[in-house]
């Protein structure tokens, strides 16, 4: 979506009806809960990317959801955890600045585990806020047998809170609707913030990179894991195809074999997968054209940082 078009829809927002509901919602929790797999299947439609590598959300991501009775913008934070670069230092400080600007949090745990050091950490950051959170239990569908005690680890972790709880499955879908209606009724009635045909506000542009690092995260696992970012150098179009050049950004020239691959194997992999997502995202035809860059350091550096699209959010 570019940005007047954007612009253009932004000034169709109609009147909300009376009782209508709207509200900002920060999923929040350590890597790899399901924070991202959750807002996709809310909203209907792929606009956060999902792998099994944690970590894997970089940008506050709004995803639009609207029904009859309300709207809810959920903000999809970078998993909170312990920083050990620059790069993660900026994630965790924009995840804490998410929550502290919106009329909700959900704070993800993964329900086929007990509660761990990692929860209780966000947990004394949420417990410093005076926004409303709801303890939402993914993965329902992971849990053991003898899954009573896990949830019990959890009802302990919030003890001294008056927080509500919901358990779901956000792969599978099971409970997604009650969690749908809790978040409405913890709602404020409101007006709607975007038209309410609009899923998310960031740009096509954005969201390729997005499409083009997931398929790096599944197809390189730990080989790859954090040490890319993506950028969109060139995009022409013609009544028939997109053109989409993309750059991708590695820290180590040992790193360049590995994406390229043997005979640029695993290049062509990551871009005919890649493609496939972008053409879902534009619904038309797409040529991407991938090459690799050597950026040494890159994560440590706020100038590079800054030029991939990774600075402190106020």
């Amino acid at each position: 979506m570019n940005q007047e078009l954007l612009d253009n829809q932004l000034t169709t927002i109609p009147l909300a009806p009376q009782g209508f509901k709207s509200g900002f919602v920060a999923i929040v929790g350590r890597p790899n809960v399901g924070k991202s797999t959750l807002m996709n299947h809310l909203i209907g439609q792929k606009i956060a990317i999902t792998s099994p590598v944690a970590q894997t959300t970089r940008n506050r991501l709004q995803g639009i959801l609207t029904t009859p009775e309300a709207q809810i913008i959920f903000v999809d934070t970078p998993g909170i955890h312990k920083p050990h670069h620059e790069l993660g230092k900026v994630l965790v400080q924009n995840a804490k600045t998410a929550i502290k600007s919106v009329d909700l949090v959900l704070f993800v745990v993964d329900s086929s585990v007990e509660a761990g050091t990692g929860d209780r950490f966000i947990l004394n950051i949420l417990s410093k806020i005076k926004t409303p959170v709801i303890l939402s239990l993914n993965k329902v569908d992971l849990q053991p047998s003898n899954y009573q005690f896990i949830d019990d680890t959890y009802a302990d972790l919030i003890a001294n809170n008056n927080w509500s709880s919901v358990k779901f499955s956000a792969t599978t879908g099971a409970g997604t609707e009650n969690l749908q209606q809790t978040l409405i009724d913890n709602l404020e009635p409101g007006p709607y913030y975007y038209p309410p045909d609009l899923v998310t506000d960031q740009p096509e542009r954005f969201i390729m990179t997005e499409l083009i690092r997931e398929q790096i995260l599944l197809h390189t696992r730990q080989e790859i894991p954090h040490s890319v970012a993506i950028t969109i150098e060139k995009i022409e179009g013609t009544s028939k195809t997109t053109k989409v050049y993309a750059a991708i950004n590695i820290e180590r020239n040992s790193q360049k074999g590995i994406i390229i691959g043997k005979k640029g194997s695993m290049l062509k992999t990551i871009g005919t997968a890649a493609r496939q997502q972008i053409q879902k995202l534009i619904s038309g035809k797409v040529h991407l054209e991938l090459f690799v860059k050597v950026e040494p350091k890159w994560r440590q550096s706020q100038l590079r940082l800054a030029e991939f699209g990774y600075q402190v959010e106020e």
